[in-house]
């Protein structure tokens, strides 16, 4: 199995950023949702639209799969 046109599957500093920011306001949201917090929820769902924005603002600046800052260790 060739790795040479392996894309990297969204593994950067980028798509974790963006991963961890929107797993964060689903909990957030989850929580607030259960105990009836309806501003808390929708702040959670404005939390998630950070967290895509944080992801594609890395990715612009070279942290995304590919980019110039991010450098590739091959696995073992």
């Amino acid at each position: 199995m060739s790795t040479d046109n392996d894309p990297g599957h969204g593994n950067s500093p980028a798509a974790w950023t963006a991963v961890v920011i929107m797993l964060v306001a689903f909990a957030i949201g989850t929580l607030a949702f259960w105990f009836v917090i309806p501003w808390l929820v929708f702040a959670s769902a404005g939390l998630v639209v950070v967290g895509l924005i944080v992801g594609q603002v890395l990715r612009k600046l070279g942290y995304g799969v590919g980019g110039d800052k991010l450098t590739v260790e091959p696995h073992n």
